[in-house]
């Protein structure tokens, strides 16, 4: 058995709601000079650019301050075409393409079924056929994510799970590890009608944040809940933040069967960044959806009563 072998069947051992629940606490604590001192490893174990922050490393109280950090006005221009989609997250593509039916390719030919990744089956059944987007955000990376066209929220799930590592060691070696992580399903209204973004959790991520509804997960119990929204307006315009990870994770994007065409050249392993084009909308735009912002906005959206 070689080491990558054993790292896989350690997954399944490991305590990794407890470990994830103490590296939690540890990332929630105001140490002073701990969390300058870890911060500034951090910054140089992962070469994160610091150029792109507002922000000295004295001003992050906690390193999940640092982790969750924004970057600058601009750092982040949103692609301007009316009939673009861009990518939620920095990061890199893990898997993008067409569904099959109900099958969303994971990695290496394993397989998920979309009902079971957003725990119901007329919610994927939307999806049939359609396309998917997979970006996995590593721990160098900005953990903000940001809605890829111009939308209204129609609901959120929350579906506990396990922990599971989603870095490619173990996408690719672990079945239906996106349907089986705890994580907290988006619905949305667009031009491209309906879409999902999936903020998929994982080991040590600590929490999943909503800009409409603050700390999601974790939820501390155990079962499927979800929270209707169709008779508010909450909207985004392109590019605006909808959440964020206390840590690194995975984010997937549904859209429905011939509403989207991904850009040529996308290739699995490259790097995303909020903002650029990744697809073309071949529906028209309704008259009611937001225009395409300039810049990534990362303040928290406000919440417009109908």
């Amino acid at each position: 058995m070689n080491l990558d072998s054993i790292k896989v069947n350690l997954q399944y051992f490991l305590p990794k709601h407890i470990i994830t629940r103490l590296v939690g606490l540890l990332a929630a604590a105001k140490l002073g000079k701990a969390t300058n001192y870890a911060v500034k490893m951090f910054i140089k174990a992962y070469n994160v650019n610091m150029d792109e922050i507002d922000e000295e490393i004295e001003d992050f109280e906690t390193f999940n301050d640092f982790f969750s950090r924004a970057l600058k006005d601009g750092a982040r221009p949103i692609d301007a075409a009316a009939n673009s989609v861009v990518f939620p997250a920095d990061g890199k593509i893990s898997e993008f393409g067409d569904l099959r039916g109900d099958f969303q390719l994971q990695a290496k030919e394993h397989y998920f079924t979309t009902a079971a990744l957003l725990g119901s089956r007329d919610d994927a059944a939307l999806f049939t056929d359609g396309k998917f987007m997979t970006v996995y955000l590593s721990p160098q990376d900005y953990h903000r994510v940001h809605i890829p066209l111009a939308g209204k929220l129609l609901k959120m799930t929350y579906i506990p799970g396990e922990l599971f590592s989603v870095n490619p060691l173990y996408t690719a070696n672990i079945p239906e590890l996106f349907s089986r992580n705890e994580r907290v399903v988006c619905l949305f209204e667009t031009a491209a009608g309906k879409m999902a973004v999936v903020f998929v959790g994982a080991a040590i991520v600590r929490s999943i944040v909503t800009s409409w509804a603050g700390t999601v997960a974790p939820a501390g119990r155990a079962e499927v809940s979800t929270e209707t929204y169709e008779k508010q307006n909450i909207s985004f315009a392109k590019g605006d933040e909808i959440g964020k990870f206390m840590m690194g994770s995975t984010v997937i994007c549904l859209f429905e069967k011939d509403k989207v065409e991904f850009s040529g050249g996308l290739a699995r392993e490259q790097k995303t960044r909020v903002g650029q084009k990744m697809a073309l909308i071949k529906a028209a735009a309704p008259k009611t959806v937001k225009r395409a912002t300039s810049t990534a906005r990362s303040r928290t959206a406000k919440k417009k009563t109908a």
